[in-house]
């Protein structure tokens, strides 16, 4: 559907058309990935130094062995790992780290609901901070493709209504606004940082491509919990269950889709990558299956409530799937999430 976009959408998808400016030799093969020690930017640090590339790698102490180690053992670390500090609000900070990269991959963002002045502790940060990269960036010819770490939240809230049957894809825009009115501003961050970054990047003549994941599940390297595998953690040992269904998908499918973004000369635009909508009571039943000796609750915190908090809308995988993507069974995620989370102690058992 989408290898020839059709005019009325081209606009959508900034990019279509231009020439192949991803195909590189051994030598060019230098990438920035901010944020490195996340969740999603670790496993795609890893897997880019697994395809050969040399990686500089932004975090907020390079001298923080605790934060670090994982990234410095990875495979091919010792020769092509670089790490580099780097503040998000502070403008110029990523010049350094970018200059003589091809790519770069812009995964650093704050992510928490719990806060007490979202503009300070969400807006500014993540608006804020993708103009600084992309403003770092623009100053560099030698980068050919920036991919952008965006959300599914920024793709949602619509206004459309989001029943079952409807099926999310590439088109449909959050109104900040929506975000807004329903105190929801990590969407709103990520919905204002998208916008913003596409006039930058239409401006600057900037090639950027954003992926939005869903719920993001699998193994962590990273030697704490994140927000998204905290959902899976709390249900140890809970005495309820929310009443939400989550849009599962594997840490590594979204690394992935991420490299294949970069290097498919014909990637464009924005990129779902999310899997089928599964309802709490979905997971709790393969989590038994899987683990009969963990404590998992039985009951449900809205028992009264007749509908998910969360709706069980679908999201199209046809554009992602382009890119070569073959999605991660999520029971085989939820899986490998488990293990390793025993594996690293980060479980209430």
């Amino acid at each position: 559907m989408y290898g020839n976009l059709p005019n009325k959408l081209s606009h959508l998808f900034p990019g279509s058309g231009r020439p192949d400016r991803t195909k590189m030799n051994g030598a060019e093969k230098v990438v920035c990935v901010t944020g490195a020690t996340g969740f999603v930017a670790s496993w795609l640090v890893n897997l880019l130094l697994q395809r050969g590339y040399t990686v500089n790698a932004t975090v907020r102490d390079p001298n923080d062995r605790k934060k670090t180690e994982h990234l410095l053992s990875l495979d091919g670390a010792n020769e092509r790992l670089h790490l580099f500090k780097a503040e998000l609000l502070e403008e110029g900070s990523f010049d350094s780290v970018v200059e003589g990269c091809v790519g770069v991959f812009h995964t650093a963002s704050p992510c928490y609901f719990a806060v007490k002045d979202p503009q300070v502790e969400m807006v500014e940060p993540i608006v804020n901070g993708t103009l600084n990269v992309l403003r770092s960036c623009a100053k560099v010819p030698s980068i050919r493709r920036v991919i952008i770490t965006s959300s599914l939240s920024t793709v949602m809230f619509t206004g459309k209504p989001l029943a079952d049957d409807v099926v999310v894809d590439e088109t449909w825009f959050s109104d900040p606004v929506i975000c807004q009115k329903l105190e929801q501003w990590y969407m709103l961050s990520k919905t204002l940082a998208e916008k913003a970054a596409r006039e930058f990047s239409e401006e600057n003549g900037i090639d950027m491509i954003t992926i939005h994941p869903g719920t993001v599940s699998g193994p962590p390297l990273q030697p704490i919990l994140n927000t998204s595998l905290d959902i899976i953690a709390k249900l140890i040992g809970a005495e309820t269950f929310s009443n939400a269904a989550w849009r599962w998908v594997d840490v590594r499918d979204v690394a992935n889709a991420h490299i294949l973004a970069f290097e498919s000369p014909s990637a464009c635009g924005r990129y779902c990558v999310a899997g089928k909508s599964v309802h709490t009571t979905e997971l709790l039943k393969i989590l038994r299956e899987l683990y009969p000796d963990l404590s998992l609750p039985e009951r449900c915190a809205d028992e009264k409530k007749s509908t998910p908090a969360f709706p069980a809308f679908q999201v199209s995988q046809e554009r992602v799937k382009s890119l070569g993507i073959s999605f991660i069974p999520w029971e085989v995620s939820i899986r490998d999430t488990v293990d390793s989370l025993k594996e690293k102690k980060l479980l209430n058992v």
